[in-house]
């Protein structure tokens, strides 16, 4: 759902807007999104990630986001907010609000049947432009699937994928793993 379809919004006036929402809006070439609420298996998912991978972000002087913090994609014309996001070293914000993060490392993003194609899709290309952007995951929640897009020392991005509970994500561009038992821990009805 769009916020006043017929008009052509700037980046700086949806800002303003969107700090002065109870709701959160996504923001793509001048138009306002209105963004749905999550299911108990999204919420569950994401919380069994900031779990797992709280310690090791610690250990690591990384920090990380859960779904409030949005991302302006390299492109100005787009702010987003991933499901979990990761910057590793100093973080660097948009502005004084600290709220639009600029450098993030790790993206993250819970699928589901109504977002799949966009966080597939648009969403993932924009991703991939962000200079600062090492590994990008998608994770499936209706069956025990993860996929992990990592940006090569050549630009290049190389697709890895893991179905198992016995399977461990190493998380490229940072030391730190992601174990899918813990990924999937107390979720129901996996397929």
């Amino acid at each position: 759902m769009s916020v006043e379809p017929q008009r052509k919004w700037t980046a700086e006036e949806y800002l303003a807007f969107e700090r002065q929402q109870p709701l959160r809006h996504e923001y793509q070439d001048g138009e306002i999104l209105a963004m749905g609420g999550a299911s108990r298996i999204h919420n569950r998912i994401s919380w069994n990630i900031t779990v797992a991978l709280d310690p090791q972000l610690s250990r690591l002087g990384c920090e990380g986001f859960a779904s409030d913090m949005r991302v302006r994609l390299a492109s100005s014309e787009r702010y987003t907010y991933p499901d979990i996001v990761v910057v590793c070293g100093e973080p660097e914000f948009e502005d004084a609000e600290l709220d639009t993060l600029l450098n993030p490392t790790l993206i993250l993003e819970i699928l589901s049947p109504s977002t799949e194609d966009h966080d597939r899709g648009r969403k993932l290309f924009d991703y991939r432009s962000i200079p600062s952007v090492q590994s990008i995951l998608l994770v499936a929640q209706d069956r025990v699937h993860v996929e992990q897009l990592a940006c090569q020392g050549d630009g290049s991005w190389v697709l890895t994928e893991a179905d198992s509970l016995d399977a461990v994500v190493p998380l490229h561009g940072i030391d730190a793993q992601l174990p899918l038992t813990d990924v999937y821990r107390r979720v129901p009805r996996l397929s």
